[in-house]
C-alpha cells in the first residue's frame, strides 16, 4: 500500500509471485515424471485418457518447456490396455510408427474402441430377443 504508481506496484507484483527457475524445474520435472507414469484404464475411454494426458502436455507447455506429439505417441503406443494391441500391430506393419502422427493414432485407437462398443450392443441385442422368444 505504500506503493504510489502502477509502475511500482506491477514491478512489486511481478517480483513477488515471479517463478524462481528452480521451482519452476522441479515443477517441469514432476510433471513429466507423472507423464511417464500415466497408464490407461480399462475402464476410461481413448479420448478421457488422451484429455489427461494432453493436460499434462499443456501444463509443461506453459512452464516454457516442450513435450512433442511424438513423445506423446509414443507414451500411448506402451500405455494403452492390451484391448489396442490389434490396432497398434496393424499400425506397425502397415506405417513407420516413429513417423505416426498423434491425430492419426487416436483415430485408429478410437475407431476401433468404437467398433468394439458396437460389436457388444449388437450381441446385447441379439440375446434379449432370444431370452424373450424363449419366455
Amino acid at each position: 500500500m505504500s506503493l504510489k504508481s502502477a509502475k511500482a506496484i506491477w514491478d512489486y507484483l511481478k517480483a513477488e509471485y515471479a517463478q524462481d527457475e528452480r521451482i519452476r524445474r522441479m515443477q517441469m520435472l514432476n510433471l513429466i515424471r507423472d507423464f511417464k507414469l500415466q497408464k490407461m484404464k480399462k475402464s476410461e475411454s481413448v479420448k478421457e485418457y488422451s484429455n489427461r494426458l494432453f493436460s499434462i502436455a499443456n501444463k509443461v507447455r506453459l512452464l516454457r518447456s516442450e513435450l512433442s506429439d511424438s513423445r506423446i505417441v509414443e507414451n500411448l503406443l506402451v500405455t494403452v490396455p492390451e484391448k489396442f494391441e490389434a490396432t497398434i500391430t496393424t499400425l506397425e506393419n502397415t506405417k513407420d510408427l516413429s513417423k505416426i502422427s498423434l491425430a492419426e493414432l487416436l483415430n485408429a485407437l478410437q475407431e476401433q474402441e468404437q467398433r468394439r462398443a458396437m460389436r457388444q450392443e449388437g450381441v446385447v441385442e441379439g440375446v434379449l430377443p432370444a431370452k424373450h422368444v424363449m419366455a
